[in-house]
């Protein structure tokens, strides 16, 4: 299992911007692919998007395309997420997680069961 700690959230006004990170102890962190995932109240976790092992290839949630930008450096075992023109419905917990292809194409699940905290991000309106 690969541990994850997440930081960088907070409260900001719609329209604003923050930066997520997520650190992962793992001996070949270059071996996974990484994503972010969000669960909002009342709402079941949601794909957000995914990184693949050398941050060549990127894919991102209909809901987010455009606005935020994921990235990672493998020397720091970490996964970044740029977070620009929040919303109020991008109010949610987020979490990285390794990822793997979804049984539907286009999809992405967690990798493992195993979550690490969270980082709470809340947009005022």
């Amino acid at each position: 299992q690969v541990q994850l700690a997440e930081s960088g959230g907070g409260l900001v006004q719609a329209g604003g911007s923050l930066r997520l990170s997520c650190v992962a102890t793992a001996r070949t962190f270059n071996a996974y692919i990484m994503g972010w995932f969000r669960q909002s109240p009342g709402k079941e976790r949601e794909f957000v998007a995914v990184i693949t092992w050398a941050g060549g290839t990127t894919y991102y949630a209909d809901s987010v395309q455009d606005r935020f930008t994921i990235s990672r450096d493998n020397a720091k075992n970490t996964v970044y997420l740029q977070m620009n023109r929040l919303k109020p419905e991008d109010t949610a917990v987020y979490y990285c997680n390794t990822v793997t292809p979804g049984t539907d194409p286009g999809t992405w699940e967690p990798a493992q069961d195993s979550w690490g905290q969270g980082t709470q991000v809340t947009v005022s309106s």
